[in-house]
């Protein structure tokens, strides 16, 4: 029996190492310095060219891929894929370290894209080149795809699919989700919600950064009277919630709240910002309509609204306000929607409309993923995490999530998440363990010689 553990630990130190490097590169999409060959931005070509040199220095083949993503492979057979990510969600909140610094304190490395998904990535590299190294890839061939643009749409993978028509994998997973697997995701829906509507003594409302994260901070340009001062004071200690409250001039305040944030597929877990800044903009001005947003997105499983859904695999639908802008007498915010295999989308946007709460617009739509749990990959690849870590506890599961799993075929999320493990993905002082990091070279070099194997 091969011992995948003994065989990773040469390359502890070097992925370590290798990841501050990753990190230090911010890879945040930005549209301002799109060009050829770089279609996300300057940072993110950074990251995909970093990990592109280091895969030729480690002989294999690669493929830039019109610099929508990096294809490294080796082998010949039937193929084994793996997808990830170097892509990663913007900053905010408060962070103990710099976050993109990669530095480790007390066995975890802190920042962005440490555990979402530059470190599993990694991970999965280190896993390819334990098994390249031991002559270990026999009669299959294993490719590594890191993708520029999974946190804002997937068009990496789309064109990687549709336009290069790369093949689609026997078997392939994505290390971007939780151990020991997940069989099934929800789908996921962007829908904005515009109503033309005049707030009064109301300048301007604005809070997010991403649809699919809770806005952790938000702001309002009020005019006021003195009292604003004590009302917010008494408000904000109700509510457990930070704010500042600064004057301008002409008896003009700017309103800052400091709420929490959370994944966009867990709003239950955050403190949306811009809704308890309207909510409390609402009681102070005796104005229900400011109310309307926090009214029906309090509860955030779409009872409010009446288009709450819930199903035994996928469970309930999640609606988080991830993006929110009132100006001019007009207001805008994005939904981040998440739902199980039950429902249609058109008609949750139709009885939307319904509401009369203002035109309400799809703009983006994935469906939800199912894989038989019988079947001989969910197995394999259990058995394999069920090897490694001696845990035959945990269950396989589904998630409000989404990944790389939706956009190709034949796949599914397998960590690198650990149980019982709090990594803060989306939020501020995103961490990996870096006992975990190591763990996951084993587990997918294990896993790809298995599937490679059926």
């Amino acid at each position: 029996m091969i011992d995948y553990k003994k065989l990773a630990k040469k390359y502890h130190n070097e992925i370590v190492e290798n990841l501050t490097k990753w990190i230090n590169i911010n890879s945040v999409y930005d549209e301002s310095t799109i060009k050829e060959n770089a279609p996300f931005g300057k940072g993110v070509s950074e990251a995909l060219n970093y990990i592109a040199t280091l895969a030729k220095e480690k002989g294999f083949n690669v493929d830039t891929c019109d610099g929508y993503c990096v294809e490294i492979s080796y082998g010949k057979g039937d193929l084994i894929s793996i997808f990830a990510h170097a892509d990663v969600v913007p900053v905010s909140g408060e962070w103990l370290y710099p976050p993109f610094s990669g530095e480790v304190h007390d066995g975890k490395m802190y920042g962005r894209g440490t555990s979402d998904d530059k470190g599993p990535s990694l991970a999965a590299f280190y896993a390819l080149c334990l098994l390249k190294d031991n002559n270990l890839i026999n009669n299959y061939q294993v490719k590594l795809i890191i993708g520029g643009n999974e946190e804002s749409g997937s068009k990496c993978l789309e064109h990687y699919f549709h336009v290069l028509k790369k093949p689609y994998p026997k078997y392939g997973f994505t290390p971007d989700g939780e151990f020991p697997l997940i069989y099934g995701e929800k789908g996921i829906a962007n829908y904005k919600v515009e109503q033309n509507i005049k707030f009064e003594n109301v300048v301007k409302i604005e809070g997010g950064v991403v649809a699919n994260s809770v806005i952790d901070k938000a702001y309002a340009i009020i005019k006021a009277k003195p009292d604003i001062k004590e009302f917010v004071s008494l408000h904000f200690k109700f509510m457990e919630c930070p704010y500042n409250l600064i004057p301008l001039e002409d008896n003009m305040y700017k309103l800052e709240v400091i709420g929490k944030a959370a994944h966009g597929s867990l709003p239950h877990e955050g403190k949306n910002a811009a809704l308890i800044l309207m909510n409390c903009l609402a009681i102070y001005y005796n104005d229900h309509s400011l109310n309307t947003v926090f009214k029906y997105y309090e509860d955030t499983n779409g009872k409010a609204l009446g288009t709450f859904y819930e199903t035994e695999l996928l469970h309930q639908t999640t609606y988080n306000v991830g993006l929110l802008k009132y100006e001019n007498e007009k207001l805008e915010y994005v939904v981040n929607f998440r739902y199980p295999e039950n429902v249609k989308v058109d008609e949750v946007i139709n009885k939307l409309n319904a509401l009369n709460i203002g035109k309400v617009s799809l703009l983006s739509e994935s469906e939800p993923l199912l894989i038989d749990p019988n079947s001989k990959m969910v197995q394999t690849l259990l058995k394999v995490y069920q090897e490694e870590t001696n845990d035959y506890k945990t269950k396989i599961m589904t998630i409000g999530g989404g990944t790389y799993a939706k956009e190709s075929k034949n796949t599914l999320a397998f960590g690198s998440h650990f149980p019982n493990r709090d990594d803060r993905i989306h939020n501020c002082n995103e961490t990996i363990t870096i006992e975990d990091l190591l763990s996951s070279i084993s587990i997918y070099a294990h896993a790809i010689d298995e599937l490679g194997k059926l």
